[in-house]
């Protein structure tokens, strides 16, 4: 009786096995399937950078990274990785790092109208209390992963996928490459830095349009800057002072007199002695 029951539960079991793994292989096809999302807006957040950003998109927020392509980081974290991509530009961390600044400002700018992310829903890495998901990001000018590239703001690296028209991504690599070489031989965005002193005026001949050339560092008056007015971009011509240094002692203000740089933190005695003769 027992084997009877037995043998007539196999064609049910076998059945309801062959439909679970139906419908799991479908729900993963369905996960391929790329999704677009029309008139996305850029959310500002001060964890945005050249290749990760917070977008909102039909009342929804979500962290985009690109695919294929890798903006240097914004400050000085995660050493081994600044290495590298510095090594990769052939340029000194702080050059990369201003390189990463150029990458966030350019994407600022190409993002300030609305645009469309197409995305496989792909979770992104990394922590975040919003979503994270891979995607293209395309502007009225193109696919943003490539204009970084050609914009030389950008290396090639990191996760890939076969974009929507493409036949695969390989092509996509070799478009990403071409672009690439474009760049080098147009000595544009970091491939112009290459050899040069971190003070020096960069030799790129063609900066994206809208934002002046951040690496070019003017040498400061002595005794000219005042302490309570500067711009960001006024501060960091002073030896010694970075991009966090200045976000520092813009946050420090109102001071009474640049003698009181001193108590911005991170300024001691020997960086007070360095930067003091600079200001007013």
């Amino acid at each position: 009786m027992i084997k009877k029951l037995s043998s007539s539960l196999v064609p049910i079991i076998c059945g309801a096995i062959w439909l679970s793994a139906i419908e799991r292989i479908e729900a993963k096809g369905k996960e391929k399937d790329w999704i677009t999302l029309d008139n996305c807006q850029l959310i500002s957040n001060k964890a945005n950078d050249g290749d990760s950003f917070h977008v909102r998109a039909n009342d929804t927020e979500y962290l985009v990274r690109l695919y294929f392509v890798d903006a240097p980081e914004t400050a000085s974290i995660a050493p081994a990785r600044l290495i590298e991509q510095a090594e990769y530009f052939g340029v000194s961390v702080p050059q990369v790092i201003e390189i990463g600044l150029d990458a966030k400002r350019f994407v600022d700018a190409k993002l300030s109208e609305p645009f469309t992310v197409v995305t496989r829903l792909a979770g992104g890495l990394g922590r975040s209390k919003v979503q994270r998901i891979y995607g293209f990001v395309r502007t009225k000018e193109g696919d943003l992963g490539e204009q970084l590239i050609a914009n030389g703001l950008a290396r090639i690296h990191g996760t890939t996928g076969t974009p929507p028209g493409a036949a695969s991504s390989a092509t996509e690599r070799q478009k990403l490459e071409e672009l690439e070489s474009e760049a080098k031989q147009r000595k544009v965005g970091g491939w112009g830095m290459s050899g040069q002193a971190l003070k020096a005026a960069s030799a790129t001949p063609q900066p994206f349009a809208g934002a002046s050339h951040p690496y070019a560092k003017e040498t400061p008056t002595l005794g000219k800057i005042d302490i309570n007015t500067a711009t960001e971009k006024e501060l960091i011509t002073v030896p010694g002072i970075g991009h966090v240094m200045a976000a520092r002692i813009i946050a420090a203000r109102p001071f009474r007199s640049a003698d009181d740089l001193k108590r911005v933190s991170g300024i001691g005695d020997k960086k007070y002695a360095q930067i003091r003769p600079y200001f007013e």
